[in-house]
C-alpha cells in the first residue's frame, strides 16, 4: 500500500489530531449511539429533500415537483430517507433522561423552567437568522419582478422545517406528562382518527390531530427507552417486525400510499398530516434503530467516526434549517445558464434521477457556505452539550407501597 504524499500527510494528520481531541473531551459515559442515530436522522431528512424535491422552471416561474409522482415505483427510496420518527424517538429519550437527571441531581438551577428554557434555546436559536434572510430575500424577489407563485414556492420550501420545530417544542414542553405514557395510547388516537377520516367519511381537518398524536408515538418510545424497557433485542425486533407488517398491510390492503413522503398532487399524503401507515412505518424504523445501538457504539469508538457524528450534532439545527435554502440557492443561481437537467427540468425519468445525483455535491457545497455563515448561532450551545455527561440508561425503581421513580445508572 502506498503511503500518502507529503502534501497530503499534513492535512490527514491534522484531521486525525482534531478527531482525537474531540474523542478525548467527550465524557466516557456518553452514549454515542444516541448521537449517531440523531446524525443519521438529520442526514436522512436532508438527503430526502434533495432527492425528491424539484423546482421546475416554467418560463420565469419556479414550481415544486417530485419524481415520486411520475415514477411511483421509486417509492421505496422514501422508506430510506423518511427518518423523522428516529429523530423524535431520540428526542424523547434525551429529553426524559435529561429532565430526570436535573430532578435527581438536585441542582440549584435544576428547575423545570430552566431545563425547558435551555432546551428550547438550543432548538430555536438558529431560527431568527433564517426568518430574517428569507424576509429580505422575498422582498428582493418581489421588487425584482419575480412572480408570486415563485416566491410562495421558495418561501414554503425554505420555512417548511419550522413545523417540525414547533411540534418538537410542544412535545418537549410536555415531557413531564409524557415520561410514563405508553406509546399505545397515542397510537390508538392515530388509529381512530384515520378510521373516522377514511373509513367513516369524517372531515379531513381531523387528520391534523395526528400532527401531535403521530409524532408522540416515537417520542414516547424514546421515553420507554429511558425507562429501560427497550434494552433487550426482543423489544427492537418486536417494533421492527410489527411495524413493518402493519405498514405492509395498510399499504397493500388499506389503500394508503406507498410513499412515506408527500407527493404534490396526490389525493392522500402519509406525512401531511401523518397517517397510521406513517406511524407504523416509524415504529419499524425505531425498532431497527434500537437493534443497531450496540453496533453504533462500537463504531463510535473510532475517533474519526465519532468526530464526524459530533460535527453533525453540533450543527444539527443549522443543517436542518438551511439545507432547503442551499438547494434553492443553487437552483436559482444556475437558472441564468438555462434549464439544466436534474435541476430545472421535469422529474419524469431516470435521466433526471441520474442528473440529480450529480447535483448533490453542489448542494452540499452550498450548504457548507450556509453553515459557515450561520452555524455560530448554534455552535456554542452544541459544544457545551457535547461536554455534558450523558448517562446511557435510566431504569425504573419501585418500592412496595411507593410509586415507581426514575433512577439514573451509569454504564461502565
Amino acid at each position: 500500500m502506498r503511503r500518502p504524499l507529503p502534501g497530503v500527510r499534513r492535512p490527514l494528520a491534522s484531521v486525525r489530531q482534531a478527531a482525537a481531541h474531540v474523542d478525548a473531551i467527550t465524557p466516557p459515559q456518553r452514549d454515542r449511539a444516541v448521537d449517531a442515530l440523531r446524525a443519521l436522522a438529520i442526514l436522512g431528512v436532508v438527503l430526502g429533500h434533495w432527492l425528491v424535491t424539484a423546482l421546475v422552471a416554467d418560463g420565469d416561474t419556479l414550481r415544486a415537483a417530485s419524481p415520486l409522482g411520475p415514477m411511483p415505483w421509486l417509492a421505496p427510496v422514501s422508506w430510506m430517507i423518511q427518518t423523522l420518527a428516529v429523530f423524535f424517538m431520540v428526542g424523547g429519550h434525551v429529553a426524559t433522561r435529561s429532565l430526570t437527571s436535573v430532578r435527581t441531581q438536585g441542582k440549584t438551577q435544576g428547575t423545570y423552567g430552566g431545563w425547558l428554557r435551555a432546551r428550547l434555546a438550543r432548538l430555536f436559536r438558529p431560527v431568527p437568522s433564517v426568518l430574517l434572510v428569507w424576509t429580505v430575500a422575498s422582498a428582493a424577489l418581489l421588487l425584482g419582478g419575480a412572480s408570486l407563485v415563485t416566491v410562495h414556492t421558495l418561501v414554503k420550501l425554505a420555512l417548511s422545517p419550522l413545523w417540525f420545530l414547533l411540534v418538537f417544542a410542544v412535545l418537549t414542553a410536555a415531557t413531564p406528562l409524557l415520561a410514563r405514557l405508553n406509546p399505545l395510547w397515542p397510537l390508538a388516537v392515530v388509529l381512530h382518527v384515520d378510521l373516522v377520516r377514511f373509513g367513516l367519511g369524517g372531515p379531513s381537518w381531523l387528520g391534523w390531530v395526528n400532527v401531535i398524536a403521530g409524532w408522540l408515538v416515537p417520542y414516547t418510545v424514546g421515553a420507554a427507552w429511558t425507562r429501560g424497557e427497550l434494552e433487550r433485542p426482543r423489544a427492537g425486533w418486536t417494533l421492527f417486525t410489527g411495524g413493518a407488517v402493519a405498514t405492509a398491510v395498510l399499504v397493500g390492503c388499506g389503500g394508503y400510499p406507498a410513499s412515506m413522503v408527500g407527493v404534490p398532487g396526490a389525493a392522500v399524503s402519509n406525512l401531511n398530516p401523518p397517517t397510521l401507515a406513517a406511524v407504523t412505518f416509524g415504529l419499524a424504523q425505531c425498532g431497527l434503530a434500537l437493534l443497531l445501538r450496540d453496533r453504533l457504539r462500537r463504531t463510535m469508538r473510532r475517533p474519526l467516526s465519532w468526530a464526524a457524528v459530533a460535527l453533525v450534532n453540533l450543527s444539527a439545527m443549522t443543517v436542518f434549517l438551511w439545507h432547503q435554502t442551499a438547494m434553492m440557492a443553487t437552483t436559482a443561481t444556475a437558472l441564468s445558464a438555462g434549464r439544466l437537467p436534474g435541476l430545472h427540468t421535469v422529474p419524469d425519468g431516470l435521466d433526471w434521477v441520474a442528473a440529480r445525483l450529480l447535483w448533490l455535491p453542489v448542494f452540499a457545497l452550498a450548504l457548507g457556505v450556509c453553515w459557515a455563515a450561520f452555524h455560530g448561532f448554534e455552535s456554542g450551545a452544541g459544544r457545551r452539550a457535547l461536554r455534558e455527561p450523558d448517562r446511557s440508561r435510566v431504569v425504573r425503581v419501585g418500592h412496595r407501597g411507593k410509586a415507581p421513580e426514575l433512577r439514573e445508572t451509569r454504564r461502565a
